[in-house]
């Protein structure tokens, strides 16, 4: 189109600082450290031939997180201190930007990017969208500081929390409190009036370096009550400092999309169902009802799954007899499995699992049944306490993406017909 030139690029080098949910030794698989599941050397070393492999899904340890974001403070999840917020900003605008190659350092928010574009297309900022009135953009234009270097700061006010770490800047300042970190899921964290804040000046120490709470108090005490007033008029409060449990809405507390409804059928080729869309079975109990119909040759392959190699479940047929294996995070697998072969024909395949109750992550007992006849049953000793995967979902007649188990390849299509998995919670 010969456009390069007068095409506004915007890319921001990360969206936070670099992650140290990997914990004090790393994990082979980032979904127990997302579990709130610490992992020890002694669980990752019979992986570590394979690390990096398509069998593991690692993260790095938490040195490594803080090399990555030096000279800043912590990391990802941590609002508070540079290292878990402030990121690169990449504009390419040759028509627009005369001095190429320079480097500008006016304090700006990724909600200045949308102002931004706005201006420099020449567009009113929308006040309806599809019949919906808009709130007034909180972002500011950077646009100014694209032909002056030396231009004084438009934004002079931001705040930031996430998991009550805690942050307002203003005009060259910040006061800062970390309240919680990353990879430790504390039972009782300091009550919030007793964290501790943090004053930088950074309008001359860019990286936080220089506590000066003690030197300038009454400039910490002006920051704090800022915050206050950016925190209400943005709705931050009240501060919710539970971590990994707010992945799972029964214990968060918050809505989904199944609502209280109690049971959920789902039909033969519906794949890839996330699991905020589906019904929620995590610390309760539940029955699993497949309606199967075997042909005469017999039938293989998987009924229904849930997520995959690195923590699921899977309902499924091999060597002819049913099978329903729960998997820990990739680290132990607990199967019940029937003792004879379904015969051809219809049957209905019944797993019924009964929560021991607790604390989120406990176990429980699983017991299989084929036309109402008890076959088989295994104890599950722990289990994903608030959530299975971040990209793999439920599936009906196979196991798509990675598999729950290695009882079974990438080939598992179920090879008999399935009239419908009923789901019914306790």
């Amino acid at each position: 189109m010969d456009e390069l030139d007068n095409t506004l690029f915007l890319t921001i080098v990360g969206d936070n600082g670099s992650s140290a949910e990997g914990g004090p030794d790393g994990s082979y698989n980032e979904m127990l450290a997302l579990n709130g599941i610490v992992s020890d050397i002694a669980s990752q070393l019979p992986h570590i031939d394979d690390w990096g492999g398509p069998s593991t899904f690692p993260h790095f340890s938490i040195g490594w997180a803080h090399a990555g974001n030096t000279p800043f403070q912590w990391t990802k999840q941590v609002a508070s201190h540079f290292g878990g917020t402030r990121n690169p900003l990449v504009v390419h605008w040759p028509e627009r930007i005369a001095a190429g190659g320079g480097v500008r350092s006016q304090f700006h928010h990724v909600i200045d990017v949308a102002p931004t574009v706005l201006e420099a297309a020449g567009l009113p900022e929308p006040k309806v969208v599809n019949g919906a009135s808009q709130r007034r953009m909180d972002g500011v234009s950077m646009l100014y500081a694209f032909g002056d270097a030396e231009a004084k700061d438009r934004r002079t006010t931001q705040y930031f929390e996430m998991f009550a770490n805690r942050a307002i800047y203003h005009e060259g300042w910040v006061a800062a409190t970390r309240h919680s970190i990353p990879w430790l899921m504390v039972p009782q964290l300091p009550a919030f009036d007793q964290d501790r804040w943090e004053l930088y000046h950074v309008a001359e120490d860019f990286s936080q370096a220089t506590d000066l709470s003690a030197a300038h108090p009454e400039k910490l005490a002006e920051l704090k009550e800022l915050f206050q007033r950016e925190a209400i008029r943005n709705h931050v409060f009240p501060l919710d400092d539970r971590r990994s449990e707010r992945f799972n809405p029964q214990i968060a507390g918050r809505p989904d999309l199944i609502g209280d409804r109690t049971s959920l059928t789902l039909y033969a080729g519906m794949h890839g169902i996330m699991e905020n869309a589906f019904i929620n079975l995590k610390g309760r109990s539940y029955t699993l009802t497949a309606e199967v119909e075997i042909p005469a040759a017999g039938a293989s392959g998987v009924i229904v799954c849930q997520a995959g190699r690195f923590g699921g479940w899977s309902l499924y047929l091999k060597d002819g007899r049913a099978h329903h294996v729960y998997n820990f995070g990739g680290l132990e697998w607990s199967t019940a499995s029937t003792t004879e072969p379904l015969a051809p024909g219809k049957h209905t395949i019944l797993y019924d699992f009964a929560y021991d109750g607790g604390k989120p992550g406990s176990g429980g007992l699983g017991k299989l049944s084929i036309d109402g006849k008890a076959t088989g049953e295994a104890r599950i000793a722990r289990m994903m306490p608030f959530i299975y995967s971040a990209d793999e979902g439920i599936d009906v007649g196979k196991d798509g993406e990675t598999q729950v188990t290695p009882e079974y390849g990438v080939e598992n299509e179920f090879t008999g017909t399935i009239h419908k998995v009923t789901f019914q919670v306790k």
